[in-house]
């Protein structure tokens, strides 16, 4: 997977996972807000809709193809191995930071891969899937920021999400951000402060 890594100072390492049309460049300053002291791996989606990078295929807007999301879940996964060995990095201290669609293949993770994961910040995520049982994450940590007025992720699918993940991970907390789909700076701080406490 074509990807970005910098060795940081201390043992955590920043999942980025960029929306749709992003690329592995989209979320390093916002990885370097919420701890610049961290390793950086950030990581281009491999699939194509339109000239524009994806982590997975979907069917429709909002409608997403499970089959091709399960394939994908798992090569993310393998890749975070490979790279763990690659460049000496802790793999039980990975959190990932994703936007959009890059937020929906880190959900999917922590729906279907055991502790695949220590922590996951999602940005304006929606629900991946409803077809499969969750696995129970014994130690991590989740971070949801919805918009209020995000048309695209609807708040009844942020509520939906973080009532699935409630039950099995060790903390789900869901904020509500007063704005659309687009990220603000103010978020940012929030969530900083929330990741110092916890990781």
């Amino acid at each position: 997977m074509i990807h970005i890594y910098k060795k940081g100072i201390n043992e955590n390492t920043l999942l980025l996972l960029h929306g749709t049309g992003g690329d592995e460049t989209d979320l390093l300053e916002i990885g370097k807000t919420i701890d610049n002291e961290a390793n950086i791996l950030s990581v281009r989606g491999s699939v194509q809709e339109g000239g524009m990078n994806r982590f997975f295929r979907r069917l429709r807007p909002g409608v997403f193809d499970l089959e091709d999301l399960d394939k994908r879940t798992k090569e993310l996964y393998e890749f975070i191995n490979e790279a763990s060995k690659k460049y000496g990095f802790e793999r039980k201290k990975v959190i990932a930071v994703g936007y959009s669609n890059g937020a929906n293949i880190a959900a999917s993770m922590l729906f279907s891969i055991k502790n695949a994961i220590s922590g996951a910040v999602l940005l304006r995520p929606m629900m991946p899937r409803r077809d499969i049982e969750l696995v129970k994450n014994d130690n991590t940590r989740v971070f949801i920021a919805a918009g209020t007025h995000d048309s695209i992720c609807p708040p009844e699918e942020s509520k939906e999400l973080a009532a699935y993940l409630e039950p099995k991970n060790k903390e789900v907390k869901l904020e509500w951000i007063n704005a659309d789909h687009r990220l603000t700076y103010d978020e940012l701080l929030v969530i900083k402060e929330w990741y110092l406490q916890k990781f």
